[in-house]
């Protein structure tokens, strides 16, 4: 099941998206992101640590990863198409994060 898209570093940026930036440091800040289903998302990974552990964060679910060099910003953009809750996690499975993907929004007739 394909739940979404990741880009490292990409171009531009769209203006439609939510824009959510992590700070990686002894585990994720925040580490709990809410998004909507059916909107583009973009999340800005900031690594200032120098532990092994943290040098990539992996979706599971999503079937994606990013390496984090240390003191870059990575983007990581992401089309959540179903609701539910899904984990981020560093390679190692030590530092985690929760992706909650709400339904989209009804839009009144």
């Amino acid at each position: 099941m394909n739940l979404g898209l990741l880009a490292r570093k990409p171009a531009g940026t769209d203006a439609r998206a939510n824009d959510v930036r992590v700070r990686v440091l002894d585990g994720y800040s925040p580490d709990t992101i809410r998004a909507q289903a059916g909107v583009p998302l973009r999340i800005v990974f900031r690594r200032e640590e120098s532990a092994p552990c943290s040098e990539q964060v992996v979706f599971p679910a999503f079937g994606r990863s990013a390496t984090l060099p240390r003191d870059e910003d990575v983007a990581v953009d992401l089309l959540p198409s179903e609701p539910g809750v899904y984990e981020f996690t560093c390679r190692m499975g030590m530092l985690w994060g929760t992706l909650v993907v709400v339904p989209p929004r009804e839009v009144p007739s």
